[in-house]
Parts: structure tokens; sequence; C-alpha cells
């Protein structure tokens, strides 16, 4: 394994609007053993949710959740997965403590 990388997957699903977000992000909680992160707000109506755990946890949340956003309609914007994310990019990743104090960026 490379030096600075970790063996723990993040998913990302980006969404138009805070229904399809809070819908994928109850769908990848729910269909996977993964970890709710984070969520920003990007702007403009814009929502990425972020969640943790091993790579076909994460690969499996991020299917579900993309698929249940794009039924309440055409919220989904972009769905990504990094299987093993760099310790550089760790530091500017919520650690899913505080979710109620707003957007990743404050962090």
């Amino acid at each position: 394994m490379a030096t600075g990388v970790s063996g723990i997957a993040l998913g990302m699903i980006e969404t138009r609007g805070l229904v399809p977000a809070i819908e994928a992000a109850d769908a990848m909680t729910k269909a996977a053993e993964v970890r709710l992160v984070g969520r920003q707000f990007v702007g403009g109506g814009y929502v990425t949710v972020l969640v943790r755990g091993e790579t076909g946890a994460v690969n499996a949340a991020v299917r579900a959740g993309a698929d249940a956003c794009e039924r309440v309609g055409d919220g989904l914007v972009a769905a990504h997965i990094i299987a093993r994310v760099h310790s550089e990019v760790e530091k500017i990743l919520p650690d899913g403590e505080d979710m109620g104090a707003g957007s990743v960026a404050a962090r």
C-alpha cells in the first residue's frame, strides 16, 4: 500500500436539493454498513453527502443512494467513490462527529 493511503473508502453523492440528499443518505445507511460522515451545502441548491466504510460496503451504499435519489426526481448530479483515500485528503474530510454544525468547509 502506498504511503499515506488508508484502507477506508469514501463515497459521495451530489444532489440538486435537500430532499434527494436526505433520500440518498437514508438509502446509503440502510443498504450497507457505512457511516454518514458529512454533508456539504455547495450553493445553488446543491448538496453533497459523504459516507465512509469498507470499499465493498461503500460501493453498495452509493449505488443504493444514487438509485433512491433518482426515484425522487432528477436530483442526482454525481455519485463517486474513492477506494483508498490519501492522508492529505483525509485532513479536509469531516469526521462525522458533529453533523449539525454546518458544512464540511466550516470544519
